[in-house]
């Protein structure tokens, strides 16, 4: 996929949830469970934590959490209306029937038997959990919260991850407070970089646009029209201004 997302772009054919929706109309079941694990993968904390503030416990929650990807893997995207385009409401609306069918913890342990999708003791999950905020931000809500955050730490990785190619990662570490509004003085930034303030002027505007078109490629990879980036973009930003 292209670095960029622009209204009617032809990329749109090769997005990750485009690739679910079109391999499943083709009955290309291995294509599309491919494609929707690798999407899961990015998913799964926010899920994780609407189980959990659903009042499950955390290994309930985990058990949980595993059955309804291995579940939603062995199933494939058959639920999915393309009507609707985006992964993050077929996503959550799947997980609220899987929950709402009320599967019993042995049966959810059965059901994430064999090969696990997911590897507990590696993600930390309830070390991330316990670090959300004890307000009063029901399920839905927190995992839109988790949701619009990880989109930013992809992008964010991913930006990082270009600037490493061009073994310039020294400068992302010292410009990347521009993309949060966290930042040292531009004086300050300018004398680290050793470059004038016109031309530290300059690279902070490149590294928020290069931010911006990153960030719209990741949410770009999750929705099959390109008029749904816009409106997830608008979604993201009401999340990110409530938090």
């Amino acid at each position: 996929m292209n670095d960029s997302i622009a209204p009617g772009a032809r990329e749109f054919q090769t997005t990750r949830w485009s690739v679910v929706l079109a391999a499943q109309h083709a009955g290309d079941g291995v294509k599309a469970h491919e494609a929707l694990s690798n999407l899961c993968r990015d998913y799964w904390y926010p899920l994780y934590a609407f189980v959990r503030r659903h009042g499950h416990a955390p290994h309930d929650a985990q058990d949980l959490t595993q059955a309804f990807f291995t579940s939603l893997l062995e199933a494939g995207a058959t639920a999915a209306d393309p009507r609707r385009g985006r992964f993050r409401s077929y996503l959550l609306g799947a997980l609220k029937h899987f929950l709402t069918n009320e599967f019993h913890r042995a049966n959810a342990l059965k059901r994430g038997g064999g090969v696990p999708v997911l590897e507990w003791d590696a993600l930390g999950a309830e070390t991330r959990y316990e670090l959300e905020p004890r307000d009063h931000c029901d399920a839905e809500a927190l995992y839109d919260r988790r949701w619009a955050m990880d989109v930013l730490e992809r992008a964010m990785k991913r930006l990082r991850g270009e600037f490493a190619a061009k073994k310039n990662e020294a400068a992302f570490d010292v410009l990347k407070g521009t993309l949060s509004g966290v930042e040292q003085a531009r004086e300050e930034l300018a004398q680290q970089l050793g470059m004038s303030e016109g031309a530290l002027k300059v690279a902070v505007y490149r590294l928020r646009q290069r931010y911006r078109e990153v960030v719209r490629a990741e949410i770009g990879e999750t929705v099959d029209s390109p008029a749904d980036v816009d409106d997830e973009m608008r979604h993201l930003i009401s999340v990110l201004r409530a938090i």
